[in-house]
């Protein structure tokens, strides 16, 4: 076996690892390895679009898919997730949502020092390039580009109507001040262009002396001795290199693959890692549990004119005059966002903030898996509750990692998410019954108004909704005997060894999850730096 030396060792080129390779480089003392199982790129990834494109490809994705169970009818649900430099932010529906100040001061409360509102802060301004301005909440001259969706037209000037009929406010900056209203989508894409953590943070410094970005290593396991993290193994061209860390290894492989590399590793639930014939290294019974996602279910309606819809503008030549828009002004149905106009909205009155958040698409599509759109133009409202309280998990099902592990999302199993979820529905509903929606909206066909019940619509949700891709809190942070990783982000019982990724976060942050696993990443650089100073 081949043996590499260097002071960290990073596994993972995706939100957050791609920033800890940017970071901890600056010192330039210190080498680092950066190790992908993906490729360098995919040519589809610099464009917006890609999201529909790579949602199912095997070169860029994971392609994951959960079991199944009685709270989604029995169904696999896809779960992909980005096999690239950059990971999921290189394949995403590319939306930026920083999470409501709640999220961040309820993880404070829950004992995690440094990780209140006011804490993370700072962070999210530090990597952030607003391109719409600065004040005490946004900034400008980060690394990562964020604009609004550039799409206009007479559709989106009817829901701004139906939300002024509704009394739900507009809101110019729901990463500002206030997360509720209706809201014009801010994205990870400037000039056209998807701004992803391998294009903002790897790209301007793949050429450092100190950094060595290793891309198709599979890693198949960190190494422990006795309390220690040592280094990693992984393959490479069928051959398995030993690398060792002088300094950490930290593990930014996912809320799927990070507790699935602590397993392979011999660290989790003794019991789970005997029955796949692994050396229990050491006990950690959080690893794996906690699963959260959002459950995202669409409503889909006909639209009276085909200037309301990608759809009709998508037929015979569409696709055409679609590339040469892009081509030239960085505009149209290649430029979108995964939804170019949010609300973020509360199901019942006495909330004090929002519960759900509905993803507003200018089209609706026929076959997800093939990307096919209807031939008839369409609408797809799409909602999910922001603070799910069902718990799943995640576990290996082989000791080899080219398995993969089983993913059992346990949706709906809370009270409180199916209330909310219905509630979500009928919000949709009512708003497509204002008079400014009726003039431009057609029937309702997906579920179609004779699903009516609270029960009708639950059975509908678990035979058709699929997850919104926000899989967190596998390897959890906080202290008792669930917690995985302290406050630091520093796997207990362990030296030598963190976790920074989406796996880490206590609850789920209310929104899109991205944003929040590229601060992750920033604040775990910051603690680094620290504690090797």
């Amino acid at each position: 076996m081949e043996a590499e030396s260097y002071d960290f060792i990073i596994v993972g080129a995706g939100s957050a690892g791609s920033v800890l390779a940017n970071r901890l480089t600056e010192k330039s003392q210190w080498r680092v390895l950066l190790v992908e199982a993906g490729p360098k790129s995919h040519p589809y990834s610099r464009i917006p679009a890609s999201f529909g494109l790579l949602i199912d490809h095997p070169t860029a994705n994971w392609r994951y898919s959960s079991q199944p169970e009685e709270g989604t009818a029995n169904r696999r649900i896809p779960v992909p997730r980005g096999k690239l430099l950059g990971g999921s932010s290189s394949i995403n529906g590319l939306v930026f949502v920083r999470g409501q100040q709640l999220d961040y001061d309820t993880w404070g409360q829950l004992g995690n020092r440094g990780w209140s509102y006011d804490d993370v802060l700072p962070t999210f301004k530090k990597m952030e390039h607003y391109e719409h301005g600065s004040n005490e909440l946004r900034s400008q001259g980060g690394p990562l580009r964020v604009s609004e969706a550039t799409d206009e037209g007479p559709l989106y000037d009817a829901i701004r109507e139906a939300a002024n009929e509704l009394g739900i406010p507009h809101n110019p900056d729901y990463n500002g001040a206030s997360q509720e209203g209706i809201v014009r989508t801010q994205t990870t894409i400037s000039n056209g262009v998807r701004m992803s953590t391998a294009r903002c943070y790897l790209k301007p410094i793949e050429k450092r002396k100190n950094l060595r970005i290793e891309t198709g290593a599979h890693t198949q396991r960190v190494i422990i001795e006795g309390s220690k993290c040592t280094g990693i193994e992984y393959k490479s061209n069928g051959k398995l290199v030993r690398a060792n860390a002088s300094k950490e290894v930290i593990i930014c492989t996912g809320g799927v693959a990070s507790p699935q590399l602590m397993e392979l590793s011999g660290i989790g639930q003794p019991d789970l890692l005997k029955s796949h014939g692994i050396e229990v290294r050491h006990e950690l019974t959080g690893v794996g549990e906690h699963l959260r996602d959002h459950i995202n279910a669409p409503i889909k309606f006909h639209m009276k004119r085909g200037d309301l819809s990608y759809n009709k503008r998508m037929q015979g030549l569409g696709p055409a005059w679609q590339v040469l828009r892009y081509v030239f002004q960085k505009r149209g149905f290649m430029s979108l966002p995964s939804a170019p106009m949010l609300a973020f909205l509360r199901t019942r009155d006495d909330m004090e903030t929002p519960d759900v958040q509905m993803h507003i698409v200018p089209y609706a599509v026929k076959n997800y898996k093939k990307r096919l759109l209807h031939d008839f133009p369409g609408i797809t409202m799409a909602v999910y509750q922001l603070r799910p309280e069902s718990l799943g998990s995640i576990h290996i099902q082989s000791p080899l990692a080219s398995e993969q592990p089983a993913i059992n999302f346990n949706f709906l199993s809370d009270q409180i998410d199916r209330d909310a979820m219905l509630g979500g529905v009928k919000k949709i509903r009512q708003i497509m019954d204002t008079e400014a929606m009726k003039k431009v909206r057609g029937d309702e066909f997906l579920p179609g108004r004779e699903v009516e019940s609270d029960d009708e619509i639950l059975n509908y949700i678990r035979n058709t909704a699929e997850t919104a891709y926000h899989p967190i809190g596998t390897c959890r942070m906080g202290q008792g005997p669930g917690a995985v990783v302290d406050d630091r982000l520093r796997v207990h019982g362990l030296s030598g060894l963190r976790i920074a990724d989406g796996s880490i976060m206590p609850t789920m942050v209310s929104g899109n999850t991205n944003a929040a696993c590229i601060m992750i990443g920033e604040k775990a650089s910051d603690m680094i730096k620290q504690d090797n100073s």
